[in-house]
């Protein structure tokens, strides 16, 4: 089964692609409100105890590359989930 999601085009956008092992993704938000909103996520990665399941890297214009290990990419996408920056999450 692989998971599958859809946003909001208005509120985010993403990029997703393998980088094995990992799976990178290239986002932008234009609003301030879903930027600390990403922020919020990529603290509750940064303070936990694992230091490589979760990589970011912010740029100007609220543009992030975040790479993220094959086993976190599940907590990942229902941490977006989890703060309204995507609209469905389903196994298909």
């Amino acid at each position: 089964m692989k998971l599958m999601y859809s946003y909001d085009h208005s509120v985010i956008e993403i990029g997703e692609s393998a980088n094995d092992p990992d799976v990178e993704f290239d986002i932008r938000v234009p609003e301030q409100e879903a930027w600390d909103k990403l922020k919020l996520i990529r603290d509750r990665f940064e303070d936990d105890d694992v230091y490589t399941d979760v990589l970011f890297y912010a740029y100007e214009n609220h543009k992030a590359r975040i790479i993220v290990r094959q086993d976190y990419y599940e907590d990942f996408i229902l941490a977006l989930m989890k703060h309204g920056l995507l609209t469905k999450v389903e196994w298909v």
